[in-house]
């Protein structure tokens, strides 16, 4: 998957599979890095118990631009 097909797609969150293909990282290891400790991630996700989503527009302003959303808090 490239960054054009995940900026045409019709729904507002990635998986780690998909944000791994790009970041060319292995899924688990974002899986588990955003259960650890998100904020070293860079771009903003949600831990649902063991699932994790990745929101789809910040993730692209992360690839695009290095940083994630002005205003946007990691909690944990």
């Amino acid at each position: 998957m490239r960054l054009r097909d995940l900026e045409n797609l019709d729904r507002d969150f990635l998986t780690a599979e998909e944000v791994s293909e790009i970041l060319d990282a292995s899924p688990q290891g974002i899986r588990s890095q955003a259960q650890d400790d998100p904020a070293k991630l860079g771009f903003p996700v949600i831990v649902t118990g063991r699932r994790v989503r990745i929101p789809r527009l910040g993730f692209l302003h992360y690839v695009k631009y290095g940083l994630t959303y002005v205003g946007v808090e990691v909690q944990r």
